[in-house]
């Protein structure tokens, strides 16, 4: 999926709007974050400053670098906000009242839809710079804890003895999440253009999940 290059100019004025709005209730750090993420969405990174961002939220051009010192931590925080949605998505998804692999089939789905309507965020997580600096230890951890999330719904298939003897449910999670960015990627980058043969490669993936390792 690639970014869309001609966003109207009435969209960039309403979040402008909405955030100055929301700057006043003192949640500037929140509103850049958001300003960030739809502006990389529509533009790339490239088309992301801090200056650019004042100007779209309407404060002063020093008020971003009283929460990020740089475009780095700026893009860092962004990309800690794509592993708290993923959170939030997962968080949800566990405590529903629902048979265990329906819940592990809308934790599935749901990812692939977040990284497929946000490719840049999405491409931005997995930034080999962020998981390699230390000064980005906050956004690791945020990302590994999302990752135990999604590691949980494997536990619970194991603690209901709906998995296979021997079979290992951190591992499994690494696999099934592979196979996930694998098709994310793809998908990204035009080898998977229709949303049906998305969806089709997505339950097939479950589906040999389910035949080969489920009791």
């Amino acid at each position: 999926m690639k970014e869309e290059n001609n966003a109207t100019s009435a969209a960039p004025s309403k979040l402008k709007a909405s955030n100055k709005a929301n700057y006043h209730h003192g949640n500037l750090r929140e509103t850049l974050i958001e300003a960030s993420a739809h502006i990389i969405k529509l533009q790339g990174i490239e088309g992301l400053s801090l200056r650019k961002l004042a100007d779209q939220v309407g404060v002063s051009r020093a008020a971003p670098y009283h929460h990020f010192k740089d475009k780095n931590a700026l893009l860092a925080a962004v990309a800690e906000q794509g592993f708290l949605n993923l959170s939030t998505l997962l968080q949800a998804v566990i405590v529903q009242d629902i048979p265990l692999l329906q819940r592990l089939e809308q934790a599935v789905k749901g990812y692939l839809t977040f990284a497929v309507e946000n490719p840049t965020q999405y491409d931005l997580m997995f930034s080999r710079k962020l998981w390699r600096d230390e000064q980005f230890d906050h956004f690791q951890r945020q990302a590994k804890d999302c990752f135990r999330l999604y590691v949980q719904l494997f536990e619970q298939l194991m603690e209901q003895g709906l998995l296979k003897p021997g079979e290992d449910a951190l591992r499994l999670s690494q696999l099934l999440w592979a196979t996930l960015h694998g098709l994310a990627k793809l998908t990204e980058e035009g080898l998977f253009s229709v949303a049906n043969s998305i969806d089709e490669i997505t339950q097939y993936a479950l589906n040999r999940f389910e035949h080969s390792l489920i009791q």
